[in-house]
């Protein structure tokens, strides 16, 4: 029999960004945040605020985790909650309680090693911030389960609609979790490696067919890297797990 390893928790609030190689994950639907009423009111008061400054902003269905933990080594225990992403306005609030967000992220390796990272447009809610394609991760629809499998589909369709490269689900590869600020959660899966130059061919076409359509991409730029000075070429900001995800790559590729 397996003995079990004690349970774990990584504080919502732990500074710098944990990675973790999970071999197995196991995802339990759960309550969302209770609010009280001062922290609702304040909620609708930040996200009323929020969407003055950035209209854009879509109070649209999100996953919400509400507890991460070991169940035993590799095996990973994600509970979540289905709120609307107004939610993510209590961290504008001093003393609220905290609030963690789960994503899906997709490492896009080129034939020799480097990566695809994208510039958030100037209308999203981090406007110049670089990152891998990817996107809140949206509860499965018709109250299905959440799972691994949903996880991957909902990756692949991130990576086309940023990036125009289409990848079927089954090859995108389920690599390591991330816990960052506020306690965010993130899923991240390695797909095939591909050309730099169609790369950037596709994306070029994937955003000049949005432009046609009078939508502007979410990503404005794409670039490629292999290392941390890579990055600090950048221009922008820095979504908090990207250095310590491209440091881990180029590692494995290295040895690999």
């Amino acid at each position: 029999m397996c003995q079990h390893a004690p349970v774990t928790e990584h504080p919502p609030h732990s500074p710098g960004v944990d990675l973790l190689d999970v071999h197995r994950l196991r995802c339990a639907e759960a309550a969302p945040p209770a609010l009280s009423p001062g922290e609702r009111e304040a909620m609708e008061r930040e996200w009323e605020e929020a969407v003055r400054a950035n209209p854009s902003l879509f109070d649209g269905p999100t996953v919400l985790c509400t507890r991460l933990h070991w169940e035993e080594p590799g095996s990973l225990v994600l509970s979540w909650a289905r709120a609307p992403y107004r939610y993510r306005a209590l961290r504008r609030i001093p003393g609220a309680r905290p609030v963690s967000s789960v994503s899906v992220c997709l490492v896009q390796p080129t034939d020799d090693g480097r990566l695809v990272v994208g510039r958030m447009a100037s209308w999203t809610a981090a406007p110049g911030r670089w990152q891998l394609p990817g996107g809140s991760m949206e509860p499965p629809p018709g109250g299905a389960a959440l799972d691994l499998a949903a996880l991957r589909r909902h990756a692949a369709r991130e990576l086309v609609e940023e990036t125009g490269v289409e990848t079927p689900p089954e090859e995108l590869t389920f690599w390591l979790v991330s816990r960052g600020e506020h306690g965010n959660v993130g899923f991240f899966f390695r797909a095939p490696a591909r050309p730099a130059r169609l790369l950037h061919e596709r994306f070029a076409a994937r955003a000049a067919a949005e432009r046609a359509r009078g939508v502007e991409p979410e990503l404005d730029r794409i670039a490629l890297v292999a290392s941390a000075g890579d990055l600090a070429g950048l221009d922008g900001s820095h979504v908090d797990y990207l250095h310590p995800v491209v440091h881990r790559y180029a590692g494995t590729h290295r040895a690999g």
